[in-house]
């Protein structure tokens, strides 16, 4: 795997009461997504000066700080859905290059998240690549699905810590690989999954990182193994990341800033989230109607809500009246027919 770590500076992290060193200056963008200003975004991480554009100089250029598109550029993101662009600059003294996926964002405004994909009404099984393509045809605005890490440290698709009888973490890839899915796929690597998914520019790709009973040094190593694999295809605009673990969360936002996270326990509010840096909040239904002052100050705060998962039509019409502008769902096509006669929510 290509490196993609970029930087020389290291973070210090307690786990299970030793120090360990985990590489922190990920260099980032502050947005991967072009909606019709020519401002991109910033480099975030380290001391970083002296940038260049050094690739599809016609389509982009650096000015007052911050990645532009040029004329040229933007009459071309827009034919293409995406450009890329390779960005040179000095990290803390350092010569440094990393390659930039910029997509014309055209994901879909509706709450409609597909939990585990779209796979309860269709001939398929969730966690699936099928079921993440159906979530796609249905048009959702995003396809949750959920990831572990094998023995051998690869990242899989796949909801239950255990595979076809097997706990996922005893086992290599490879021997688990030997089952199948119900639908006849092989067991979904994280990479697959995300390569899957970034073939299309509507459907956000909504990545629930397990916990572990491993230790916590492990839940570390899976939380920067997948920002890791999501700055090596480029996958920056489609990932959103959530997990009940906190530490995990934390830990992907102290190696990439500007990584969309939401916590799903439901036992911090608002205000202990926005002073820990955390953007948003995922909580089961029950958690929000038992604080419904924490959608108003979630609101105020700016913050990113998503309610799981809310299968029913009354419920699902109380959070669409408090207007949740995500709500995950084994029922998305129940949700889409609520939301035409549901005018407080715009698709």
């Amino acid at each position: 795997m290509k490196k993609v770590l970029l930087g020389i500076a290291t973070l210090l992290l307690t786990v299970a009461g030793k120090a360990t060193t985990t590489p922190a200056t990920m260099v980032t963008l502050s947005n991967y997504t072009y909606s019709g200003k020519a401002e991109i975004g910033k480099l975030i991480n380290g001391v970083i000066e002296k940038v260049e554009v050094v690739s599809n100089r016609d389509h982009f250029s650096w000015k007052k700080g911050q990645l532009q598109l040029t004329k040229k550029g933007e009459q071309a993101i827009r034919e293409k859905k995406e450009l890329t662009v390779e960005l040179a600059y000095l990290l803390n003294g350092k010569p440094e290059k990393k390659t930039f996926r910029i997509l014309h964002d055209q994901f879909h405004r509706n709450p409609v998240i597909a939990h585990r994909g779209a796979w309860k009404t269709l001939p398929t099984t969730e966690n699936s690549i099928k079921a993440l393509q159906e979530a796609v045809t249905l048009g959702c605005a995003g396809s949750e699905f959920d990831v572990h890490m094998t023995k051998d440290d690869s990242l899989v698709v796949n909801h239950d810590a255990h595979f076809k009888g097997k706990a996922i973490e005893d086992y290599t890839y490879a021997e688990l690989a030997k089952d199948r899915l119900d639908n006849g796929e092989m067991l979904p690597t994280l990479r697959s999954y995300l390569e899957e998914g970034m073939k299309q520019y509507s459907t956000k790709l909504i990545v629930e990182i397990k916990p572990t009973d491993k230790g916590a040094e492990r839940a570390v190593i899976r939380a920067r193994k997948t920002v890791e694999l999501v700055h090596e295809l480029g996958a920056q605009a489609w990932a959103n990341n959530i997990s009940f673990d906190y530490n995990i969360l934390l830990t992907v936002r102290q190696l990439d800033p500007t990584a969309h996270v939401q916590f799903l326990n439901g036992n911090k509010s608002p205000d202990e989230l926005k002073k820990d840096g955390m953007p948003g909040l995922d909580y089961h239904y029950s958690v929000f109607q038992k604080n419904e002052n924490w959608i108003t100050d979630a609101k105020k705060q700016g913050m990113v809500l998503n309610v799981w998962t809310v299968n029913d039509e009354k419920t699902l019409r109380y959070f669409l009246e408090k207007g949740f502008p995500m709500i995950t769902t084994n029922e998305p096509e129940l949700l889409f027919r609520l939301l035409k006669t549901s005018p407080s929510v715009s698709q």
